[in-house]
C-alpha cells in the first residue's frame, strides 16, 4: 500500500484552478490531504500552453518552496499531444522535460505523478507504450486522469497505479473484478454517490479541472467543501 494510503490521505485535484494570484492558489491546494501543484489558466498555465514552454508554471517555484509527504502532480498526456498535432518524438521530449522541471527541487516523500489525458478516448493507437518510458524516468506513483468515456477495461489492464475518471458522469464498476488486481482509483465527484466503490487506497477529487473561463475562487471554495463533507464518510470505509 502507498504511503498516502497508510496515513489515510484521501482529497486531492486535478491542477487547473481558477486563481489569478499564485500566493492564494498555492494556499489552496496546501488545505488538501494531498496538495496539488496549481495550474492558473487565468496566468497562461492551460495544457496546450505550457507544453510549449516546458517547465514554466505560475505557481511552481512558489509551490516547490513547501514540503510534502504526499505531494500531486500533473502533465499533459503524450496520446493528448498526440491528437493534437503534435510528433510523437517532440510530444515525449516535450513532456520529459516538464516533468523534470517540476520534479527538480520539490521535496516530497511521495510523489503522485498523473498524466493528464482528455484525448484518450479518441485514440487509435498503442497508449501505455508512450506512458511506460516517462513513468520508468521518475520514481513517482503512476496515474492516469481522463474526463471521457472509453474502453475501461483496458485502462485497468494497463501498468498504472491510479485511475482518475469523472465518477459523475461514468460507471466504471462493472469493468473490473473485485480486486481490481492493484489498481486504485481517484473518484471524480460531485457528490458523495458517485464513489460507488469506494476501496482503501482510493482517492477522492472532483470530475475535471476548474478554469477561469468557467469556475470562479467562490465555487472552487464550495467544491473543496464538497470533498470534505465525502471524505468524512468515505474515512472509515473498509
Amino acid at each position: 500500500m502507498h504511503r498516502y494510503a497508510e496515513q489515510g490521505k484521501l482529497i486531492t485535484q486535478i491542477g487547473s484552478l481558477p486563481f489569478a494570484d499564485v500566493e492564494r492558489a498555492v494556499a489552496y491546494s496546501l488545505k488538501h490531504d494531498i496538495p496539488f501543484l496549481p495550474e492558473l489558466t487565468a496566468l497562461g498555465d492551460a495544457m496546450l500552453q505550457y507544453i510549449r514552454e516546458p517547465g514554466q508554471l505560475s505557481c511552481l517555484e512558489a509551490f516547490k518552496a513547501h514540503r510534502f509527504e504526499t505531494v500531486k502532480v500533473q502533465c499533459i498526456g503524450p496520446a493528448t499531444l498526440l491528437c493534437s498535432g503534435f510528433e510523437e518524438d517532440d510530444a515525449i521530449s516535450r513532456i520529459y522535460n516538464h516533468i523534470e522541471a517540476i520534479l527538480d527541487g520539490l521535496v516530497a516523500d511521495e510523489i503522485l505523478l498523473f498524466l493528464d489525458e482528455p484525448g484518450l478516448c479518441c485514440v487509435g493507437f498503442d497508449y501505455e507504450r508512450l506512458w511506460s518510458p516517462l513513468f520508468e524516468s521518475f520514481p513517482v506513483v503512476r496515474g492516469v486522469h481522463l474526463c471521457c468515456n472509453m474502453q475501461w477495461d483496458h485502462l485497468f489492464a494497463a501498468p498504472i497505479d491510479i485511475i482518475s475518471f469523472d465518477a459523475s458522469a461514468y460507471d466504471i464498476t462493472k469493468y473490473y473484478d473485485a480486486s481490481r488486481r492493484e489498481t486504485r482509483i481517484a473518484w471524480g465527484i460531485e457528490q458523495l454517490a458517485d464513489a460507488a466503490d469506494f476501496q482503501p487506497g482510493d482517492l477522492i477529487t472532483l470530475p475535471c479541472g476548474m478554469p477561469h473561463m468557467t469556475f470562479t475562487e467562490e465555487q472552487a471554495e464550495e467544491r473543496f467543501a464538497i470533498l470534505r463533507g465525502a471524505a468524512a464518510n468515505l474515512a472509515g470505509t473498509d
